[in-house]
């Protein structure tokens, strides 16, 4: 079985470039989104779930600092690498700020572009596997024990059902992060049925209510969307 491409979102204003680039990304075996204005990239980014993004800085209709930023908002963990042609030190801290996670100084080649990607790939693999494979998760200042499906704290304990457990689990894996209906009930459920989406709306329902007594945690609906649970602990 094949292992599943990452996907990179890559936006980049100068068509040789972008189109030079995007062929041997896709030679060296990943899935590219492709645009050329910062304005696109974010809806295309909104739609689609990504593993990494490459960004210019110098971009029509939304330069590439703006579009971290918001794509920072959606997501706190996503990497984000930066294509430029300026070497200004200032570029360079205005990117680090708002979260990115590399820079790559044009003329580059796409081998230093595809040992940094692979890079990034790694440690968020790494990252995110460690947490999955975690047995007992904190939330706030809640204990969610996977394996025996109960979620407590101080004063009380619940026995979750299995998949009210896999749910949080996953909500807890990508916490402070928006979530796509579709792509949650694929990954929890296998599909996104319609119905599917209904029950889904009534298990965030009784998840909220588990979680109420701690109002550090909330469990966010984005209209239209999806949802985002946020834990400020």
């Amino acid at each position: 079985m094949n292992e599943k491409k990452a996907k990179i979102l890559f936006v980049e204003d100068d068509v040789y470039l972008s189109f030079v680039t995007r062929d041997n990304l896709e030679i060296a075996g990943y899935e590219i989104i492709l645009s050329d204005n910062g304005r696109e990239a974010f809806e295309l980014f909104s739609k689609q779930k990504v593993d990494i993004c490459i960004l210019d800085v110098m971009l029509v209709e939304m330069d590439g600092f703006t579009l971290a930023r918001k794509i920072r908002e959606v997501n706190k963990e996503i990497p984000i690498i930066f294509l430029t042609a300026k070497s200004m030190k200032e570029d360079k801290i205005t990117g680090l700020k708002i979260g990115a996670d590399d820079y790559i100084t044009k003329p580059f080649s796409i081998e230093e572009l595809i040992l940094k990607i692979e890079i990034f790939l790694k440690r968020r693999k790494i990252s995110n596997t460690m947490v999955v494979e975690q047995a007992v998760v904190t939330i706030g200042s809640f204990i969610l024990d996977f394996n025996n499906l109960i979620l407590k704290n101080e004063m009380d304990q619940v026995r979750l059902t299995q998949k009210e457990a896999e749910l949080l689990k996953y909500l807890v894996i990508n916490k402070n992060n928006i979530l796509r209906k579709e792509q949650i009930l694929k990954d929890i459920w296998g599909n996104d049925d319609y119905y599917l989406s209904r029950s889904l709306d009534v298990f965030i329902s009784r998840l909220r209510k588990y979680l109420n007594p701690d109002t550090s945690i909330t469990i966010e609906n984005i209209h239209g969307i999806g949802f985002r649970l946020n834990c400020i602990v």
